[in-house]
Protein backbone atom coordinates (compact mmCIF):
# COMPACT_ATOMS: atom_id res chain seq x y z
CA UNK A 1 0.00 0.00 0.00
CA UNK A 2 1.37 3.41 -0.97
CA UNK A 3 0.61 6.37 1.26
CA UNK A 4 0.95 10.07 0.63
CA UNK A 5 1.49 10.04 -3.12
CA UNK A 6 -0.85 11.98 -5.35
CA UNK A 7 -0.38 12.14 -9.12
CA UNK A 8 -2.27 13.89 -11.88
CA UNK A 9 -3.00 11.78 -14.93
CA UNK A 10 -4.62 12.19 -18.32
CA UNK A 11 -6.60 9.20 -19.62
CA UNK A 12 -7.22 9.03 -23.38
CA UNK A 13 -9.48 6.31 -24.77
CA UNK A 14 -8.13 4.53 -27.84
CA UNK A 15 -9.71 5.33 -31.22
CA UNK A 16 -9.07 1.72 -32.29
CA UNK A 17 -9.86 -0.52 -29.30
CA UNK A 18 -8.63 -3.74 -30.93
CA UNK A 19 -5.62 -4.06 -28.64
CA UNK A 20 -5.69 -1.16 -26.18
CA UNK A 21 -8.58 0.42 -24.34
CA UNK A 22 -6.85 3.56 -23.10
CA UNK A 23 -3.56 5.40 -22.72
CA UNK A 24 -2.61 6.92 -19.39
CA UNK A 25 -0.23 9.90 -19.24
CA UNK A 26 1.26 10.75 -15.84
CA UNK A 27 1.88 14.48 -15.48
CA UNK A 28 4.92 15.98 -13.82
CA UNK A 29 4.37 17.69 -10.50
CA UNK A 30 2.93 21.14 -11.11
CA UNK A 31 2.51 20.67 -14.86
CA UNK A 32 -0.91 22.30 -14.90
CA UNK A 33 -0.54 26.04 -14.62
CA UNK A 34 3.24 25.93 -15.10
CA UNK A 35 4.50 28.32 -17.81
CA UNK A 36 0.92 29.17 -18.75
CA UNK A 37 0.03 25.59 -19.75
CA UNK A 38 -3.70 24.96 -19.61
CA UNK A 39 -5.62 21.71 -19.30
CA UNK A 40 -6.79 22.01 -22.92
CA UNK A 41 -3.19 22.26 -24.13
CA UNK A 42 -2.26 19.19 -22.10
CA UNK A 43 -5.15 17.22 -23.61
CA UNK A 44 -4.21 18.38 -27.11
CA UNK A 45 -0.56 17.34 -26.58
CA UNK A 46 -1.57 13.93 -25.19
CA UNK A 47 -3.88 13.27 -28.15
CA UNK A 48 -1.17 14.38 -30.57
CA UNK A 49 1.33 11.99 -28.99
CA UNK A 50 -1.16 9.16 -29.11
CA UNK A 51 -2.04 9.86 -32.73
CA UNK A 52 1.63 10.09 -33.78
CA UNK A 53 2.40 6.73 -32.21
CA UNK A 54 -0.50 4.95 -33.88
CA UNK A 55 0.05 6.49 -37.31
CA UNK A 56 3.72 5.54 -37.66
CA UNK A 57 4.33 2.77 -40.12
CA UNK A 58 7.37 0.59 -39.98
CA UNK A 59 9.52 0.44 -43.11
CA UNK A 60 9.19 -2.74 -45.08
CA UNK A 61 12.37 -4.76 -44.82
CA UNK A 62 11.44 -7.70 -47.01
CA UNK A 63 13.53 -6.47 -50.00
CA UNK A 64 16.86 -6.31 -48.16
CA UNK A 65 17.47 -10.08 -48.24
CA UNK A 66 17.07 -10.51 -52.01
CA UNK A 67 19.08 -7.33 -52.65
CA UNK A 68 22.01 -8.61 -50.60
CA UNK A 69 21.76 -12.03 -52.26
CA UNK A 70 21.96 -10.46 -55.72
CA UNK A 71 24.87 -8.27 -54.68
CA UNK A 72 26.70 -11.31 -53.28
CA UNK A 73 26.06 -13.28 -56.46
CA UNK A 74 27.39 -10.45 -58.63
CA UNK A 75 30.47 -10.04 -56.43
CA UNK A 76 31.13 -13.79 -56.45
CA UNK A 77 30.74 -13.93 -60.24
CA UNK A 78 33.09 -10.96 -60.68
CA UNK A 79 35.77 -12.52 -58.45
CA UNK A 80 35.38 -15.88 -60.22
CA UNK A 81 35.69 -14.19 -63.63
CA UNK A 82 38.79 -12.23 -62.62
CA UNK A 83 40.51 -15.33 -61.22
CA UNK A 84 39.86 -17.37 -64.37
CA UNK A 85 41.11 -14.61 -66.68
CA UNK A 86 44.28 -13.96 -64.70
Amino acid sequence: MVKGISRQVIVIHSPEPKLFEQAIFILKDGAVGQDGVTEQELMREAKKLLHNQTSKKKPKLYLYGPAWACLGAILTGTVWLLTTLL
